[in-house]
């Protein structure tokens, strides 16, 4: 079973208008509301994979019964625990006459540590085969949290993969989780460089490991595609060129999609090209419809055939 754990969810607002203009009241389509958060969207991926899963989050206020509402109405299974704190919201809107794409993230409300140790003393009750712990920390709890998300995955004998960013990753140095997927700026930060060629990704990423950070270091480009690389293997997948919609919620599916092939016994070089096709199938919808599983598995196809 996987289990994935979001610290920090919230619901993603979508809508679009023809121009984005200041001082000028704007005219925007109906609001789309979607559940979203690091874990939530990898859930939302693996289901549209026919993969199920247990999503795992804090929740509270009107925003946090909304958030639920609609995990039921995707049929997700989750596991909520209330906060007494407002949910956050995320806004997404699309400029149609240019096609550029505005996000604008909120932080969410200080919520106690208690309540978020609870939840990640949870985690063993469910045994899972995989635990996904992904996206920021919420206002208020430090940066060593994902930490224990790891070390209570592993008590039950679980792989966690982490996706997170800043000073809550540089904290999972010595941790050893089984996955990490950091950007190159934040591998540098990591080491304590300024920079890597493309080049000098893979001997920086078996530094990390070699560091502690974790067993596999998935190093995420964009547009480029991605480096794996574990101690003694290292591959690279160009991402096929697609015509972009939004980039919201495509490191999620490349989650998705490396877990989800995991899951299935396939190699790591087959993972890491899963991985790209799905998260570069992310970039051909609008807002926040992550991929379409067709499109994933065409674009698989392609990679495997260059």
């Amino acid at each position: 079973m996987i289990l994935t754990v979001t610290l920090n969810p919230c619901i993603d607002k979508s809508s679009k208008v023809e121009k984005i203009k200041p001082d000028s009241k704007l005219r925007c389509a109906e609001v789309v509301n979607e559940p979203g958060g690091g874990g939530i969207n990898v859930s939302k991926a693996l289901k549209k994979l026919e993969t199920p899963t247990v999503a795992l989050f804090p929740a509270g206020g009107h925003n946090g019964n909304m958030l639920c509402t609609l995990l039921k109405e995707e049929e997700i299974l989750f596991h909520a625990v209330d906060t007494k704190v407002e949910t956050r919201e995320n806004w997404i809107v699309l400029e149609t006459s240019t096609n550029s794409q505005y996000r604008f993230t909120f932080p969410g409300r200080e919520m106690m540590e208690e309540t978020v140790k609870s939840l990640v003393d949870q985690i063993r009750s469910f045994s899972p085969e995989y635990v996904v712990a992904s996206g920021s920390l919420p206002s208020g709890l430090p940066d060593y949290f994902y930490g224990l998300i790891v070390k209570n995955a592993s008590a039950v004998g679980a792989k966690c993969i982490v996706d997170t960013s800043g000073p809550a990753l540089q904290a999972l140095k010595g941790k050893n989780a089984f996955l990490i997927k950091p950007n190159i700026g934040e591998l540098c930060k990591m080491l304590n460089v300024d920079w890597l060629d493309k080049e000098e990704i893979p001997t920086a990423a078996q530094q990390a490991i070699r560091d502690g950070y974790a067993e596999i270091i998935v190093v995420s480009m964009g547009g480029e595609g991605a480096w794996l690389v574990s101690n003694d293997k290292k591959y690279f997948v160009e991402a096929p060129s697609v015509e972009k919609k939004s980039t919201v919620g495509a490191g999620d599916s490349m989650v998705a999609g490396i877990t989800y092939f995991l899951t299935q016994g396939k190699t790591l070089r087959e993972a890491i090209r899963f991985g790209v096709a799905c998260g570069s199938a992310a970039t051909m919808n609008e807002g926040t419809q992550l991929f379409k599983k067709t499109d994933a598995v065409s674009l698989y196809t392609s990679i495997n055939e260059e």
